[in-house]
């Protein structure tokens, strides 16, 4: 397969799995060549848990590796560009062993799904949070024009990468090196995308949108498991008006947000161990599709980590070793185990109560306070929760 083939196949299984509508963001997938942004990427060697982890770079450049390529930039999933936060620019194909990838192209049905969402018109001042491999910014300056937008990130391999292949393209945004919770300063942009996962959203960032504007970033806690995305706009006289909405997947967290997992061991506990009790219930689990109740648990119960590799609904609090494993045996009955000081199983019955009882909401209202500090509240207002504080998260990201 040739690359505009390749072009075609990957927007026609966008709008079969993603709902990729006609409109100036499909044209602009159709049209950008990826293997230009993205003339090499890695592919992982290793098995899982395999110590230490082994890529190879593959290489547009290299004939033998151009069909391999091809698939990992056109198959929809997310492209890993850097290993160990190393330049881009003249790097030699070959293995990496060790450390981490640490910039990737972020799938690319969510990319699309948040790209239509942000409505980009041509004309519009854009900023780009986040550069990475730079198609966010390929695809504003197609639609909007080169001149209005610019692109940012705080690691500087990742802009000088960019710069160049974007220029290869024959785009010129403003490519910036700095800081992306600061953005810039003095500046107004008609459109903000942060193509991270942050805490709470950058209040300077809603200072730079323009009337009209929309801000869109993912938000989440410490645990990955349950995010909404923040949309922020500003109306014609200057109100700012925002909304958390439970999503189901979202960006990788920026730079130093503090993360908490399941680890291996812990996981094999969960699956293997007796726990300190087990009760027949005849009370549901909340459903996977009951996403603004787990958005209000990741928030309102906090420290929870779902492992969404086991077949049934399985829950850690790594903090404090407790878990809960919760097993279907016949019609409407379940066995609930848990173990550890926390009962994660009453903490999700009482929140689910709560959650119905206000309406069983998958949106939120996200109100920025005089104060600086940002609260999701239900439309009745019955169910509410603060977003940590700016100072709450340095102390976490130092912890």
């Amino acid at each position: 397969m040739n690359p505009v083939d390749a072009r075609a196949a990957m927007v026609a299984e966008l709008e079969k799995k993603n709902g990729l509508r006609p409109g100036p963001v499909r044209d602009a997938l159709l049209t950008l060549p990826r293997e230009m942004l993205m003339p090499q990427a890695y592919v992982r060697r290793s098995a899982p848990g395999e110590e230490p982890p082994r890529w190879d770079l593959l290489d547009w450049s290299a004939p033998q590796d151009r069909p391999e390529l091809l698939g990992l930039l056109y198959g929809g999933a997310s492209v890993l560009v850097q290993h160990d936060g190393e330049p881009l620019l003249g790097r030699v194909r070959g293995t990496r062993s060790g450390a981490s990838i640490t910039s990737m192209s972020t799938v690319m049905g969510l990319s699309a799904s948040l790209l239509e969402e942000l409505d980009l018109r041509p004309g519009q001042r854009v900023l780009d949070v986040g550069t990475g491999a730079g198609v966010t910014a390929a695809v504003a300056c197609q639609v909007c024009g080169d001149q209005e937008v610019v692109t940012l990130d705080r690691d500087r391999h990742l802009t000088d990468a960019a710069r160049v292949r974007l220029a290869g393209l024959d785009f010129r945004p403003e490519v910036v090196c700095g800081s992306g919770e600061q953005g810039l300063p003095g500046r107004k942009f008609d459109r903000v995308f942060v193509s991270y996962a942050v805490g709470r959203v950058p209040a300077a960032l809603v200072k730079q949108l323009a009337s009209r504007g929309k801000l869109l970033a993912h938000v989440t806690s410490a645990s990955p498991s349950w995010p909404a995305l923040a949309v922020v706009e500003r109306n014609d006289g200057g109100q700012i008006t925002g909304e958390l909405r439970a999503v189901e997947f979202a960006h990788r967290a920026g730079h130093g947000m503090e993360r908490i997992w399941l680890s291996e061991d812990f996981r094999q506990r969960i699956a293997t161990e007796p726990g300190t009790w087990t009760q027949r219930s005849m009370l549901a689990p909340p459903a996977d599709t009951d996403r603004g109740l787990w958005l209000a648990a990741d928030h309102l119960l906090g420290g929870l980590v779902r492992d969404f590799g086991a077949e049934h609904l399985v829950i850690g609090a790594p903090a404090c070793g407790s878990w809960l494993r919760v097993e279907p045996v016949g019609r409407s009955r379940w066995n609930v185990t848990t173990h550890g000081p926390r009962d994660i199983w009453k903490e999700l019955q009482d929140l689910a109560v709560r959650w119905q009882a206000a309406g069983s909401p998958s949106r939120y209202r996200l109100l920025f306070e005089p104060d600086g500090g940002q609260r999701a509240v239900s439309a009745c207002g019955r169910l509410f929760w603060r977003l940590p504080t700016r100072r709450a998260l340095d102390e976490g990201a130092s912890a």
